[in-house]
């Protein structure tokens, strides 16, 4: 059983950069997904995939968690967010990229 330590990033429905600042461990699934016969869900047994999804305040107590439960793990490094300060000046620019029209 592997599983998988990340960031989880934004997303696109969220503006603020909430629940992105913990570490995850997320089990990979150990069996297919499969459609349900009568109703045409998808699901699976394996519940560790589906259901169990473990938050660490740092990367390191997650590495510790799995290594001290002999959970073999893969770190996923996120690469940083890039800043770009904007002032409203910048909209009438002399060097502006496109031209300004109403």
């Amino acid at each position: 059983m592997r599983a998988r330590i990340y960031k989880p990033p934004k997303t696109a429905m969220q503006s603020g950069w909430a629940k992105t600042k913990e570490w995850v461990l997320e089990y990979e699934p150990a069996e297919k997904r499969v459609a349900d016969p009568l109703m045409g869900w998808i699901g699976s047994g394996d519940t560790l995939s589906s259901q169990v999804r473990l938050r660490f305040p740092t990367r390191e107590a997650a590495v510790a968690y799995a290594e001290k439960r002999g959970i073999a793990y893969e770190v996923e490094e996120t690469a940083g967010r890039v800043i770009r300060p904007k002032a409203y000046a910048d909209n009438f620019a002399f060097g502006r990229a496109e031209n300004w029209t109403h």
